[in-house]
């Protein structure tokens, strides 16, 4: 039987959400890319415009025996701030918007559950942000994007940005580390 399934998440750099995703057991891959916006085949130089209306994204493929839809959310509202509206941290502009782009009603409905759900626990100061589309075509960033942290490991971004991150993620989800 089959139980590999896709999700697709914006939330801020797809640096640090890739980085996050692909530490986990039953993830079989994470791609950062962009999705939702009008250009053909985008580059990170498109992106960083602003004005492409493609969002830095991450697609990521899981072995839903493994991991379960509702706990990528759960992991994907965790290690980012959903209440920020396009942006996260210093990184400012409408590429860094938090997104749920759902592949199925289902992944539609629980997304939107999981926000109210959220927004009611009041667990924020502000209210979530995070929008939920349609997944639309998706494109896979340059090379030098894919595993960036693993890549860059002593870069201060990945130091300063993306380890705290991911020290929260092993934390809060430390079962489901690799």
């Amino acid at each position: 039987m089959n139980n590999l399934q896709k999700a697709t998440f914006a939330g801020g750099c797809f640096w640090c959400i890739e980085a996050a995703f692909n530490k986990l057991k039953g993830v079989k891959s994470a791609i950062s890319g962009y999705i939702d916006g009008d250009l053909p085949n985008p580059t990170y130089k498109d992106i960083c415009t602003g004005q492409s209306g493609y969002a830095e994204a991450v697609a990521i493929e899981f072995d839903a025996s493994m991991i379960d839809y509702e706990t990528l959310l759960k992991i994907f509202f965790t290690v980012h701030d959903p209440t920020q509206v396009n942006k996260q941290g210093y990184d400012v502009g409408t590429q860094y918007r938090s997104a749920i782009y759902y592949h199925s009603d289902s992944q539609k409905h629980l997304a939107k559950r999981m926000i109210e759900d959220l927004n009611q626990q009041k667990i924020w100061p502000l209210p979530i942000a995070t929008t939920v589309a349609h997944a639309s075509q998706f494109y896979s960033a340059e090379s030098e994007h894919q595993l960036y942290a693993v890549n860059n490991p002593n870069q201060p971004y990945c130091q300063l940005i993306i380890n705290p991150k991911l020290e929260k993620l092993k934390s809060a989800f430390q079962d489901y580390i690799k």
